[in-house]
């Protein structure tokens, strides 16, 4: 009798990219948390702010594109389709976490062209949004890694 089994497969070329381009991520987030965690004599240019808020926009669109185009989010599924709903809203976290970047750059350009004041308490807010901006990506990557390693676990036999 043959006995049909599944397994998850892991692109060696993919896990690279995907290491190289977290590192990337991760660097840009922590220089944009440098940049905007400095003592209050030390004002930062909205110049500065919508520079690497822009880099971080653009090394997350390739993110997101990277996670879509090795099909991490449909492995994970095809391996444990009880997983689908979770991967579906993390999936669609992608155009939310997008859309909350670019907010936060238009604010930084406000700020930079003068169309609302530009003091410390201005930047300062901006700073909060961008803090919590980071909890939410981070929250999110984790749960990404969960529901991948889930989907492993399950396919190995080592989920109770």
């Amino acid at each position: 009798m043959a006995t049909v089994t599944s397994t998850l497969t892991i692109n060696a070329a993919f896990l690279q990219e995907i290491k190289e381009d977290n590192r990337q991520l991760q660097d840009l987030f922590q220089q944009t948390l440098m940049l905007l965690n400095r003592p209050r004599r030390k004002r930062v240019e909205p110049r500065r702010i919508v520079r690497y808020f822009s880099w971080l926009r653009d090394q997350l669109a390739l993110h997101f594109a990277l996670e879509d185009a090795y099909g991490y989010f449909e492995d994970a599924i095809a391996e444990a389709p009880r997983l689908s709903e979770a991967a579906a809203e993390l999936h669609a976290q992608h155009d939310e976490l997008f859309q909350e970047i670019c907010e936060l750059i238009e604010e930084a350009e406000q700020l930079m062209y003068h169309e609302r004041p530009c003091g410390y308490r201005e930047t300062t807010e901006l700073a909060i949004r961008f803090y919590r901006f980071h909890a939410e990506f981070q929250k999110h990557e984790t749960r990404e890694n969960e529901l991948v390693l889930d989907a492993f676990d399950q396919d190995i036999g080592v989920g109770d």
